[in-house]
């Protein structure tokens, strides 16, 4: 019998002493370091919107060269400037929608990264799908010079989806790029598992050189040199469509929203220098094994920190950044945050020191929301698909108005849990919905004191006609038997009426 294996990130890597130094922004970031405290159901995110106009905007990136500007990819093929002072500039600093193909939703100018040497240098980094063919192309872009020249590209012609197209500077200095399977359902093309294609991946590369006949060279330590048919440029593989992936600042640390193929939205987390890890695609889609997936014997498969099902009304992971700004550093420093395209909930995931992670919805971004990027203090603004703005977003302590204490009592493959809802505000709920996940494996069978629905591992629990009412200070409990398959633990995180409950015993 073939085995497969997870391999759990590690939580907290420190190997920065190995590692060429931080931008600046990066060591500001770093060494302002406050990681909070403040429980995450305490936390609101909300947006103000400071654009308008944007044409399919799909990314962000902020040059650390003390003007406190934003540039902004537009699907066309464009690349516009903000700055807080003079808002949204009418022409782009960038226009390269001759060489865009924007056919099909998920093409056209995708990814945008600036390196450490920008305010030096003027190079861009461009990430998008080229004319004639749809190929998934990165380039350089020259601004003193307004030359795109053409460095790395991978043929994508048979599906439009997927693309893929984050680009980001690690702190090794180094250039990741991802780049999804290759489109169609279930990975037709079986890329995920394989190492002889860029896609299904993230790659590395060193774009301060060139080597031979390549634009670019190939770190020696990436983890497929030498190896026989493999693409030396991938970093990570086993991935589905990589859309946003971010380093944290503080430990160099890499997160990564992987788009689900229906059932499970995920985000990983790597260590630094974790390269050659598998994430799973096709095998596995986030923590459940995909029927009909690529299973190669032998493989050890990185568990994702995080999954989410769509049956949330989510449909795609936007993964963004952990926060290292000095705004709200004693609210939010610390904590990832993401989102979804279709159902506009803030996550917010932080370590819990126990080698899992809190989490917890704490609000709800613009509709559509693509990309979520930071400027150079580490600060957080979004962009939206349509109608096509640009929002910043703030955050603020709001205590829940409710608790959900759990009692659980488990055997062989059952288990009973008892929830007990206090109202911890100040005005009476009159009738109530209680939502939660349950882990992966759990399905329940019976009930009591509430009307519930399960699809796939989420639970919608509403009021008996008995038990509408709960006054300020009072509780209400309710309760159901799930068969597990193996994990057996209480939900993690409740929403009543939209609202994030504190979380007791």
């Amino acid at each position: 019998m073939l085995r497969h294996h997870w391999t759990c990130p590690l939580v907290l890597v420190f190997l920065l002493t190995l590692l060429a130094p931080l931008p600046a922004a990066a060591s500001r970031a770093a060494a302002a370091d406050t990681t909070s405290t403040v429980p995450l159901p305490s936390l609101s995110a909300t947006t103000t919107q400071v654009a308008y106009g944007l044409r399919r905007p799909t990314a962000l990136a902020a040059p650390d060269d003390g003007t406190g500007r934003l540039f902004i990819t537009e699907k066309p093929g464009t690349v516009r400037v903000y700055h807080p002072d003079t808002g949204l500039a009418r022409t782009p600093l960038i226009d390269i929608t001759s060489a865009i193909d924007e056919s099909g939703n998920e093409r056209g100018l995708l990814g945008i990264a600036l390196p450490p040497d920008f305010a030096e240098s003027q190079d861009v980094y461009l990430a998008y799908t080229a004319l004639p063919d749809g190929a998934v192309t990165l380039a350089r872009y020259r601004l003193d010079a307004s030359r795109l020249e053409v460095l790395l590209s991978q043929e994508h012609a048979e599906y439009s989806n997927h693309n893929g197209g984050q680009l980001a500077f690690g702190p090794d200095g180094n250039l990741y790029w991802s780049i999804g399977d290759g489109g169609g359902s279930a990975d037709p093309l079986r890329a995920g598992q394989r190492l002889d294609t860029l896609l299904g991946k993230i790659l590395r590369i060193d774009v301060s050189r060139t080597c031979g006949t390549l634009a670019y060279c190939v770190p020696a330590d990436n983890p497929f040199v030498g190896t026989a048919g493999a693409r030396p440029e991938i970093w990570l593989y086993g991935l589905r469509n990589p859309w946003r992936f971010s380093f944290d600042s503080a430990d160099g640390s890499m997160w990564i929203g992987d788009v689900g193929q229906g059932r499970w939205e995920e985000v990983d987390r790597l260590a630094p220098g974790r390269g050659g890890a598998n994430l799973g695609w096709s095998c596995y889609e986030g923590l459940e094994k995909f029927e009909g997936g690529t299973c190669p014997p032998g493989e050890n498969y990185t568990k994702p920190v995080f999954t989410y099902s769509p049956y949330t009304g989510g449909c795609s992971v936007i993964g963004g950044h952990v926060y290292r700004g000095s705004q709200y550093a004693g609210l939010v420093g610390g904590t990832y945050i993401a989102t979804d395209y279709c159902s506009s909930t803030v996550w917010a995931l932080r370590p819990d020191g126990r080698g899992g992670y809190e989490q917890a919805e704490i609000g709800e971004m613009p509709t559509q929301v693509t990309s979520i990027g930071t400027t150079a203090e580490g600060e957080f603004y979004v962009v939206n698909d349509l109608p096509g703005g640009l929002h910043r977003v703030s955050f603020e302590r709001e205590e829940p108005t409710c608790r959900v204490d759990r009692t659980v009592r488990s055997w062989g493959t059952g288990t009973t849990v008892d929830l007990t809802v206090t109202n911890t505000g100040g005005t009476p709920v009159n009738g109530w919905t209680l939502e939660f996940p349950l882990a992966l494996g759990q399905t329940v069978v019976s009930d009591w004191n509430t009307d519930l629905t399960q699809g796939s591992n989420t639970v919608t629990a509403g009021n008996a006609p008995y038990n509408a009412t709960i006054s300020p200070g009072a509780s209400v409990t309710l309760g159901y038997v799930a068969h597990h398959t193996g994990d057996a633990s209480a939900p993690a995180r409740f929403m009543l009426n939209g609202d994030a409950c504190a979380v007791g015993r």
